[in-house]
């Protein structure tokens, strides 16, 4: 048994390769998008080490071309997900048992993994399966990742070193011990960093995983599979199963040993996993930890002293970029009716000159939204917008869906702070302007506040410091993510640990310790070197 000492040096955040005309990453990805393209793949279930096909084929197509088959997938139902339960809890006796620094080397041999041979391939599937552009891409299903699995074992180690204090003649030390039962993991579309991560993360600290990833993005959660176990990941500590969350869910949230839920995704459905697990919480072994990143509203609120190239960059770029369909994205904007005029140009021209169509095209800003379900979901609000008196479409609405979900960004000005378009997530490239008077910057502030059930993102742009102090006082509850002159998307591993708060979840701040001290229970140990041999207090002796 080794018997060193073990030591994670501190991380780097993975640096963002630019895709250049004519760099080598570029003609790599180029080949890698063109051989996805030309042989599509059949995904099975993964399950205690094995491909479990189930022949229940579901396609996976282009989000921008109907016409691109990128492969099938079999679809998983109640028996795979009962299979994937008990691979799991085999596998958590000897996985639980393993040295930390073992499963340490995994992730750490994951992220070279990544870093290298798979970059490529993580970024094409990324791209195609979710309609990403390269940049996208690049920070997420690359960088994103890898940050996550460098990071977090540097922050088991911080977990670790948590110990109580000890006084003379007792030694006190505290195990941090991987939950009872399993975990559940449920990642959704838009972030393969985080389909990677919502797995890894609770595996990391000795537990096993039964994971669900969306049916929107299987091809991802295909490869990062491949990479976990060329890494060494051992058979049945993370089980795939892919299928309907209707489906998958009930017969994994209602299992006795039930361990964790670790979730992103919307609102509803987490709130509707909270509730299942909570209308009968004495059916289980152990209390679920219950850790869950949701929706957002987010915002950006600009004073009238605010750098107008700035903040027209922010807006569009973070309303923009991955078509709005980030979280964080902002889709409600507050500007100063004194710095409009000038916001309102810019902004315009800025969108006007957006390019958007197919990932494989690197001049394309923005690409497609995910599926006919989203598009229709989105074109709504935008007709809505046509509709309402108090709302005027300042530039884009179009909606086609003829070869694939494409969506123009869409600029809407409200004379209505509390408009749906104000209040409800959208998802999409659509967002909403509250032109406010300049006078009334405090006031506007608690209104930003108050409108939204969200908390996850915000932002203020101000170069006046009275102003950005007041801003971070009025606002403090209303984003877990704040940001001062930068927009509220783009958050990094060990740099902006991420979540948010109300709707938007349990703010367990992914890219931290913090996230970690989730998926453990901590047992403290006493040890007296020199017990009492009487039961006698010194109290009790005669005068």
């Amino acid at each position: 048994m080794f018997n060193g000492i073990f030591h994670i040096p501190k991380p780097e955040n993975e640096p963002v390769l630019s895709y250049e005309p004519g760099s080598r990453e570029r003609a790599e990805l180029k080949a890698r998008l063109n051989d996805m393209l030309a042989n599509p793949v059949e995904v099975p279930c993964i399950i205690g080490g094995r491909e479990v096909t189930t022949g229940d084929l579901v396609e996976m197509r282009a989000p921008h071309n109907h016409t691109q088959v990128l492969g099938r997938y079999h679809r998983a139902g109640p028996r795979e997900a009962e299979m994937a339960i008990d691979a799991a809890n085999q596998a958590k006796g000897e996985w639980s048992e393993v040295e930390w620094s073992s499963r340490a080397t995994v992730l750490l041999k994951a992220a070279e993994l990544l870093s290298g041979k798979y970059r490529q391939i993580l970024n094409a599937a990324t791209m195609l399966c979710m309609s990403k552009s390269v940049h996208q891409a690049e920070i997420d299903s690359a960088c994103e990742l890898i940050d996550f699995w460098r990071f977090n074992p540097y922050f088991m180690t911080q977990v670790y070193d948590d110990q109580p204090i000890s006084v003379k003649g007792v030694l006190n030390y505290m195990e941090h011990r991987p939950l009872e039962g399993f975990v559940f993991a449920i990642s959704p579309f838009n972030f393969t960093s985080i389909a990677g991560n919502l797995p890894t993360a609770p595996a990391l600290m000795g537990n096993a995983v039964v994971w669900k990833p969306s049916s929107l993005a299987v091809l991802p959660a295909y490869y990062i599979m491949q990479i976990l176990k060329e890494a060494g990941m051992p058979d049945g500590v993370i089980n795939m199963v892919p299928g309907p969350g209707p489906v998958i869910g009930p017969p994994v949230l209602n299992h006795i040993d039930l361990g964790g839920v670790h979730f992103t995704g919307s609102t509803y459905v987490f709130s509707t996993i909270w509730l299942t697990i909570g209308s009968d919480i004495r059916k289980y072994a152990d209390y679920p930890r219950i850790v869950g990143e949701t929706g957002g509203k987010d915002f950006i609120f600009a004073h009238a002293s605010a750098d107008i190239d700035a903040l027209v960059t922010a807006i569009v770029r973070g309303g923009f970029e991955y078509q709005g369909q980030k979280c964080s994205a902002p889709s409600r904007i507050y500007i100063p009716d004194s710095i409009w005029p000038r916001v309102k140009e810019q902004l315009l021209d800025e969108v006007a000159t957006i390019k958007m169509g197919d990932v494989c095209d690197f001049r394309n800003f923005m690409n497609a939204v995910i599926d006919g379900e989203s598009f229709k979901k989105i074109s709504e609000y935008i007709e809505f917008a046509r509709e309402d008196p108090n709302l005027e479409i300042l530039c884009g609405g179009n909606c086609d869906q003829s070869e694939g979900y494409f969506i123009e960004p869409t600029v809407v000005q409200t004379k209505d702070p509390h408009s749906r378009l104000m209040c409800e997530e959208i998802f999409g490239p659509v967002v909403t302007i509250f032109v406010y008077p300049e006078k009334q910057y405090e006031e506007t502030l608690e209104l930003c506040d108050g409108t939204s059930p969200y908390a996850l993102t915000g932002a203020i742009f101000a170069q006046d410091r009275f102003a950005i102090i007041k801003a971070l006082k009025a606002l403090r509850h209303s984003a877990g993510n704040f940001y001062i002159n930068d927009k509220p998307t783009g958050a990094v591993v060990g740099q902006q640990p991420f979540g948010g708060s109300r709707a938007s979840g349990t703010n367990d701040k992914a890219g931290s310790w913090l996230n970690l001290e989730r998926w453990i229970s901590p047992r403290s140990i006493k040890e007296n070197f020199l017990p009492p041999t009487n039961y006698r207090y010194k109290f009790m002796e005669k005068e």
